[in-house]
């Protein structure tokens, strides 16, 4: 059997280790995308949101929501431990528009929202629903009354959740699911 010289596989054992503090301790790259560093890596600003039910597809523009019910939450940012303040429709009204029915429960359904960065996060319907959850969950195009700016134009804001790891900054898309 032979060996791998000391000095090849501590070469070795450092590639592998860059590459595991690159990509988060123990999260080696898989599929056809390695994970995305949301904290770093911003993607391209979005400039149009695809909302996605039951395989019907709609495009909205920051025009088009500006003319829906406009809903502010005022949050804590712990990723930068600052108060903000973000304005933009619920999710819930976003997802009507995309042909979700109104009064239709969302208890058996979720929602994947995705960035241009490749970002995505998951909520469940009942998370979103106004009637059943505490918190809200918008599409802000807006924050301190100023467009998104580097965060494009739409950006997923909960009010509830304690850090911003389910805030989807350049909201490119969102798709709603029926898990049944």
């Amino acid at each position: 059997m032979k060996t791998i010289p000391t000095s090849l596989s501590c070469a070795l054992a450092a590639m592998l280790l860059m590459g595991m503090s690159q990509h988060g301790l123990g999260q080696i790259p898989h599929g056809p995308t390695a994970p995305v560093d949301h904290a770093r890596g911003k993607g391209v600003a979005s400039t149009a949101l695809s909302v996605t039910v039951g395989g019907k597809t709609v495009s909205l523009t920051v025009a088009e929501l500006e003319t829906m019910p406009q809903k502010t939450v005022n949050v804590h940012n712990s990723h930068n431990k600052m108060d903000e303040s973000y304005t933009g429709v619920a999710l819930t009204d976003v997802l009507a528009r995309a042909g979700v029915a109104e009064g239709k429960p969302l208890l058996r359904s979720y929602v994947k929202a995705q960035g241009t960065d490749g970002y995505w996060v998951l909520y469940s319907g009942i998370e979103i629903e106004g009637a059943s959850h505490g918190g809200d969950v918008i599409v802000a195009t807006t924050q301190g009354g100023k467009a998104l700016g580097e965060n494009g134009a739409f950006q997923l804001v909960s009010s509830e959740d304690k850090k911003p790891q389910r805030w989807v900054r350049n909201l490119a898309g969102v798709t709603l699911v029926a898990a049944e």
